[in-house]
């Protein structure tokens, strides 16, 4: 033990604490996906391995207990590409819908009935626990009624959620307001009505330092890894570039925000958390791949075919003009 103890103090002047943290939005999420395959292959390995902590919200939740699961980018990335008109159907299906659901929920609903995401979650996570991820998984959520963030982590076996099932929890991260409706989250049998965790931190990074930070603390001193050795990987999903102008933002009122507010907030929410994280962290070791939407629509569910190939160029694009090189100082670092 002895040996041990001297072996684990004599490591740590190069030991790290690596997070990699993964925003929402929406089919957006593709962007991630496409990135984080480009990381994989420098890694020459699975992503998963090169990481102590995932954070993931809203889209980011899907791909962070995917990744922590094991699988692979370019699953993750068929999933946008080939199911994502299921989970955000085009005009004939919303109106179908809609109608149907007119009965129940009144003419002010929300746009998608949910069906197509609890389905391709399902078929993606199948019946697999929460608690079960192979790799320490944070997924941030909102909880109504109690009107508080919730912050899901897998390694908390101390908590009954961890026994829910991963799409259950990942579902509970991706209903955004006016999108889908809340979802209702059993833990032991009780109801929590869960909507989108991107209301309370689209960008989860800052989050994941403060629970890094908090695990951290409480080792042994000889195995604690201070916050100046954090090394952060941020991911976005695309930053909006369509303006708004004074004269719209001074004249808008309810229903004119309505849905425009849901962008603005998740947009700005994830800019004050990088702009929180870049004062953290040493500037070595945090990096964060974020790109301009300007050849691409940013709406969050627009899964058309020519807007999924619009997503895949923006990506790429970013990749070749500094994001490669971002991800291989990174790799270098972990």
């Amino acid at each position: 033990m002895a040996k041990r103890s001297a072996r684990l103090a004599t490591a740590r002047p190069d030991s790290k604490y690596r997070i990699l943290s993964l925003d929402g939005g929406g089919i957006r999420g593709l962007i991630t996906a496409l990135w984080l395959r480009e990381l994989e292959s420098i890694l020459g390995g699975p992503v998963r391995d090169h990481f102590d902590l995932i954070a993931g919200t809203s889209t980011g939740s899907i791909l962070a207990c995917a990744i922590a699961m094991g699988k692979r980018p370019d699953e993750i990335i068929n999933l946008y590409e080939t199911r994502g008109q299921i989970i955000f159907p085009g005009l004939a299906g919303r109106v179908w819908s809609g109608l149907k659901r007119t009965f129940t929920d009144g003419l002010s609903q929300p746009k998608y009935d949910g069906e197509g995401l609890d389905s391709e979650l399902h078929a993606a996570f199948g019946a697999s626990t929460f608690g079960s991820l192979a790799k320490k998984t944070l997924v941030v959520s909102y909880e109504t009624v109690r009107r508080e963030a919730r912050i899901f982590k897998s390694w908390r076996s101390d908590h009954d959620y961890v026994t829910c099932p991963v799409w259950q929890i990942v579902r509970s991260s991706c209903s955004a307001p006016t999108y889908f409706a809340a979802f209702d989250l059993k833990i032991n049998g009780a109801s929590n009505s869960m909507i989108d965790g991107g209301v309370s931190a689209n960008n989860p990074t800052a989050c994941a330092i403060a629970e890094g930070v908090r695990m951290n603390e409480g080792l042994p001193p000889s195995q604690r890894v201070p916050l100046e050795r954090f090394v952060v990987l941020s991911l976005g999903t695309g930053a909006l570039t369509r303006p708004i102008s004074l004269q719209s933002a001074q004249e808008w009122g309810a229903v004119e925000w309505a849905i425009p507010i849901i962008d603005v907030l998740f947009d700005g929410s994830a800019d004050t958390t990088d702009y929180i994280a870049a004062q953290l962290l040493e500037t070595k070791n945090y990096c964060r791949l974020q790109t301009d939407l300007d050849d691409a629509y940013d709406d969050m569910d627009n899964a058309s075919p020519t807007n999924i190939n619009a997503l895949k160029g923006v990506a790429e694009q970013y990749l070749q003009r500094r994001g490669r090189g971002q991800l291989e100082q990174l790799a270098a670092r972990l």
